[in-house]
């Protein structure tokens, strides 16, 4: 096995260098100024860049890319942000432009940075824990990808150094992203006492252990997220997860987070795209603020969690109120300012999967019958437990006794847009006689307080089982000319319109073949499919 390091001060260097794009996803820059791949290769310098850049792929590190992707797509669409720019078209009043929308695709630092970095680490090391992880976080950046659009290029993008290639249906690129998870899983297994240097990895210090559970975890995942597109292959992979012999993440010490040595010198991303145009003075935010449905639950629930999620408003006798997500926006600079913030610091990790959400994947698992080890409730507590212990709250064992609490209604401050119906009617302490609906919601509720900052995967799972229960658009706020539902919202995002001008032949066969409707944001992809949600 090959020693890996990387020296800091370098490693910014050689990332740059490494992620450039020329149009082509196995094309590398290079710049003759640079320090040469021979060089780079005496001390293994090039792998960790490599690494460190894939890992800034799955919520990007580049500020104004994670801001689209995570602030003003993932965090509004999941309930947990909500946009208070003064823009006129946006992807939460269901209206907005291309380079809103076509981010995770088109964008140079995802899928470019991807694709290039892997096809570097091919060339510099036939290291079985190296490429494993790498793969890895191929799956975990596309999954995004694929849950954002439906259909992707994705089994043959690269193949004969061409970017203009055929799309496959999503079913297709969740059977690849299965298949490359299980030889992921095998390999880290059969190397499970391997490591790389610590100084390579700002993930998990190097350890194929923690790889392995987190690529178990990522399948877990999948497989719950194929639950009513195909419950026996849902089944099949749940339970090979989390039977494995390695398993799947069970401690907060095996979390799957991007550590702040991977961000530069401004720090964790989301905490600086939040902040974009913060008024002088403010300090809740600027172009996003927190949601009001995430903060109506919480503080029905009396949540002891919501000082560490946001920051207190400017209005006055109200210590946390959210701003609602589909309206008509006020101004920031005097009304959108006075909302709760998001509790975001510069030196926070980027949370990809936690213990807590791998503990409700659980309670879910069983509560469809899948053989993975205990009782759906005994899943749902550790869930709950697990979050409170990751951000260090006390509390834990009177709050999962509470069968009064209800999410609250909301009242907006500034008089414009309240919500007086109760979001939801469900109470937190877990009940063996409930309904299977009820359970199903009690599990997602809490698992979307337990993720919170995490919107994409919010976002799919409000999508897949409608929970948690999320305020409609209001009819000024819903833009869409009524081509997406006010109560249900948007199910996925269109095409980027490069696609249709570079790639027309196979996006039109793809829209036509696979998507199943218009390329539009009220299609639904091939997983959003529960019968219990009738969409009109």
């Amino acid at each position: 096995m090959r020693n890996i390091i990387i020296k800091t001060g370098v490693a910014a260097v050689l990332a740059g260098m490494l992620v450039g794009c020329t149009g082509n996803y196995l094309a590398i820059n290079t710049n003759p100024y640079e320090v040469s791949k021979e060089q780079t290769l005496t001390d293994g310098y090039a792998i960790g860049a490599a690494i460190t850049a894939l890992c800034g792929t799955i919520v990007s590190t580049d500020v104004n890319t994670a801001q689209f992707t995570d602030c003003l797509l993932g965090g509004p669409m999941g309930g947990y942000y909500s946009s208070t720019g003064a823009w006129q078209k946006t992807i939460d009043n269901y209206n907005a432009t291309d380079d809103w929308t076509r981010v995770f695709m088109a964008s140079d630092r995802i899928i470019p940075t991807l694709y290039s970095n892997l096809s570097e680490l091919q060339n510099i090391t036939d290291d079985p824990v190296t490429l494993a992880i790498a793969k890895t976080i191929k799956v975990a950046a596309m999954l995004r990808v694929t849950d954002t659009y439906g259909p992707i290029p994705y089994t043959q993008i690269g193949v004969g150094g061409k970017i203009t290639v055929p799309y496959d249906s999503q079913e297709q690129v969740y059977d690849a992203m299965f298949a490359e998870l299980d030889e992921v899983i095998s390999t880290l297994t059969e190397n499970k006492l391997s490591a790389i240097s610590p100084n390579a990895d700002p993930v998990y210090d190097g350890t194929a252990v923690k790889w392995c559970r987190f690529a178990n975890s990522l399948k877990l995942r999948m497989a719950m997220r194929i639950v009513y597109a195909n419950q026996e292959k849902a089944k099949k992979y749940a339970e090979e997860a989390v039977n494995h012999e390695i398993g799947v993440i069970t401690v907060n010490a095996d979390n799957a987070a991007l550590r702040s040595v991977a961000f530069g010198e401004k720090g964790n991303p989301l905490y600086n795209a939040i902040k974009y145009n913060q008024p002088t003075g403010c300090v809740t935010g600027g172009d996003t603020h927190a949601a009001a449905d995430i903060i109506c639950y919480m503080n029905g629930y009396n949540d002891p969690r919501r000082p560490v999620y946001f920051i207190p408003s400017e209005f006055e006798g109200e210590e946390y109120v959210g701003i609602r997500i589909r309206i008509e926006k006020p101004a920031l600079n005097t009304v959108g300012r006075k909302y709760s913030g998001v509790n975001i610091a510069p030196s926070d990790p980027i949370v990809w999967l936690n213990a807590a959400e791998v503990a409700f994947l659980k309670a879910e698992a069983a509560l469809f019958g899948f053989n993975v080890g205990g009782q759906a409730g005994d899943f749902y507590n550790e869930g709950v437990r697990l979050s409170f212990e990751e951000h260090n709250v006390s509390g834990y064992e009177s709050y999962i006794m509470d069968e009064v609490s209800k999410p609250t209604a909301y009242a907006d401050p500034a008089g414009l847009n309240s919500y007086p119906s109760l979001l939801s009617e469900i109470t937190i302490k877990w009940d063996d006689a409930a309904t299977p609906e009820q359970m199903q919601e009690r599990i997602i509720t809490q698992k979307w307080i337990a993720i919170f900052n995490n919107g994409n995967e919010a976002w799919a799972d409000y999508r897949r089982t409608n929970y948690p229960r999320l305020m409609p658009a209001t009819d000024a706020g819903n833009k869409s000319d009524g081509l997406v539902s006010s109560e249900f919202g948007a199910r996925r995002m269109k095409y980027p319109l490069a696609e249709y001008t570079n790639n027309g032949e196979n996006v039109n066969a793809a829209v036509s073949q696979y998507l199943g409707g218009p390329d539009r944001m009220s299609t639904r992809l091939w997983w959003d499919c529960n019968p219990a949600i009738e969409i009109k």
